[in-house]
């Protein structure tokens, strides 16, 4: 009986573990950290200055940037892949695998691989995938990465190419959920697929395109590696490819202030933290049930 009782404790004691270390106290030594001016041998006791000093324009252009970028994303990564999710759901649909598959690959690519090759589809040669597409159309090349606009748009392709089929994934699984009997019902009361999918697969997939939006939230906000690479790592134009994890990289180890870099960290967390939780309300998730 007792072996009964502490072996469930034993099963959640390695994510325990792993949670405590590798999330809990990061956080709270990045919290510490953020109060302090850390120099070669010695670290000392600052207040709030770090905070004081992220707050420029810099941070503020970082992130204006982060919240375009995480708008967009929100905006193409949700219905997108929401509707494809449907259509490959469809028993009508022909080679259904096949296109799952496609769709699902580019995830599988790293990121860094992935903006080298959009790096050079957005080039700024004439020859350049886009600027040929542009061609046929007669319109004049464009220097894409020397846009605010135009590098907006290439980062928010990279993340279409690159999330939509994990965003598709999860509305794959969750359709497998819904009973046929419902569709079933609906269709003996008349209901065509236009009502069928606004009364039944768009109410019974609401908490899968909540759990979306909250880590797409924060993949937004954390978004990095893909305006690192897209830009060759060095500084963009006028900022336009600045955003909140590479303004704290290049606070803390370019310029080796991981005082500040550590309160970036901070107000970036709070900041994930607060849209998410306004985004929840909104939603209704904490509505108390009477």
């Amino acid at each position: 009986m007792n072996h009964q009782k502490v072996a469930p404790y034993v099963f959640v004691l390695p994510f325990i573990v792993s949670f405590l270390v590798f999330f809990v106290y990061p956080i709270v030594q990045s919290f510490i950290m953020s109060f302090q001016e850390v120099v070669p041998g010695e670290t000392i006791f600052v207040g709030l200055e770090n905070y004081k000093k992220i707050w420029n324009s810099d941070f503020f252009k970082a992130l204006y940037n982060n919240t375009r970028y995480t708008f967009w994303t929100l905006v193409l990564l949700i219905p997108i892949p929401f509707v494809l999710a449907v259509l490959l759901n469809w028993r009508e649909t022909i080679f259904r695998n096949f296109f799952k598959s496609i769709i699902f690959i580019p995830s599988l690519t790293s990121v860094v691989v992935a903006g080298i090759i959009f790096r050079q589809i957005f080039g700024e040669l004439d020859g350049s995938p886009m600027n040929t597409i542009l061609h046929w159309f007669g319109l004049p090349s464009q220097r894409w990465l020397q846009s605010s606009a135009l590098g907006m748009i290439a980062l928010v392709m990279l993340a279409i190419w690159r999330w939509t089929g994990v965003n598709m994934t999860y509305y794959l699984s969750a359709l497998q959920t819904i009973p046929r009997e419902l569709y079933e019902a609906a269709e003996i009361d008349g209901a065509g697929a236009v009502r069928k999918f606004f009364s039944i697969t768009v109410p019974l997939l609401r908490p899968v395109t909540i759990y979306v939006l909250t880590i797409s939230i924060y993949g937004g906000y954390a978004m990095f590696t893909e305006s690192y690479i897209l830009w060759g790592g060095r500084q963009s134009p006028q900022g336009i490819g600045l955003t909140i994890v590479g303004y704290l990289y290049q606070q803390g180890f370019e310029y080796f202030r991981l005082g500040v870099g550590a309160a970036v960290g901070i107000v970036l967390l709070f900041i994930v933290f607060g849209v998410n939780l306004i985004q929840l309300r909104l939603l209704g998730m904490f509505k108390r049930e009477d």
